[in-house]
């Protein structure tokens, strides 16, 4: 691809980005407060923990960033437990604000740039509304893009083994892979390749 179809498809992130941060932050803004403590699909993290983890960019600093991984000892996933505990207890109204915040939208992970951005909140926000069995907030467009680059990874990039397994999207024609059939809404296939457990028990395999 060239340089300005890179652009044009950093720039689509972004705006997709944007939406899926919205659309979560209309979604809660509508439910009621109990719907905070509902668990997700990240195990071990209620709602209120996941809008903290997506959120975090906005409240921390490059400076403050490094001193909690200091403190995590460089491990993220410890860091991120620990933030997500913590902010978790903020407001709602102040996750609320914090996902519609023009910094969250225009983030990118540190290597990961527009895609990783964009895979960072699609996957999430599908944490949320398929955990609580509500429609994708995420732009069909962008569940599509995340869904293709996890595929094209051939499921490595969450360590899932697609070995003889057919994906099939019920709300489209799309399907990927031979073999067995997992069928699934196109979120739902999605949160599947990011390596989670769906509420009815289904997941794909760890390589």
């Amino acid at each position: 691809m060239n340089a300005s179809g890179t652009a044009g498809t950093d720039r689509a992130a972004s705006v997709w980005v944007g939406r899926t941060c919205e659309g979560l932050a209309d979604l809660l803004a509508d439910e009621p407060a109990a719907t905070w403590t509902a668990p997700t699909l990240c195990a071990g993290w209620q709602v209120r923990h996941v809008v903290a983890h997506v959120t975090m960019p906005v409240r921390l600093t490059p400076e403050r960033f490094g001193a909690e991984m200091a403190a995590a000892g460089g491990d993220f996933t410890k860091l991120s437990d620990a933030v997500a505990a913590r902010d978790g207890e903020l407001p709602a109204e102040r996750l609320l604000d914090d996902l519609r915040s023009p910094q969250l939208h225009a983030w990118e992970p540190p290597g990961g740039g527009a895609a990783g951005a964009l895979s960072h909140a699609v996957i999430h926000s599908l944490d949320v509304t398929v955990a609580l069995g509500r429609e994708a907030v995420a732009p069909p467009e962008a569940v599509t893009a995340v869904r293709d680059s996890l595929t094209a990874a051939d499921g490595a990039i969450f360590g899932i083994d697609l070995t003889g397994v057919r994906l099939e999207a019920a709300d489209s024609g799309w399907t990927w892979g031979q073999g067995e059939p997992v069928r699934a809404d196109g979120g739902q296939l999605v949160a599947l390749l990011s390596g989670r457990t769906l509420p009815d028990g289904r997941s794909l395999p760890r390589g």
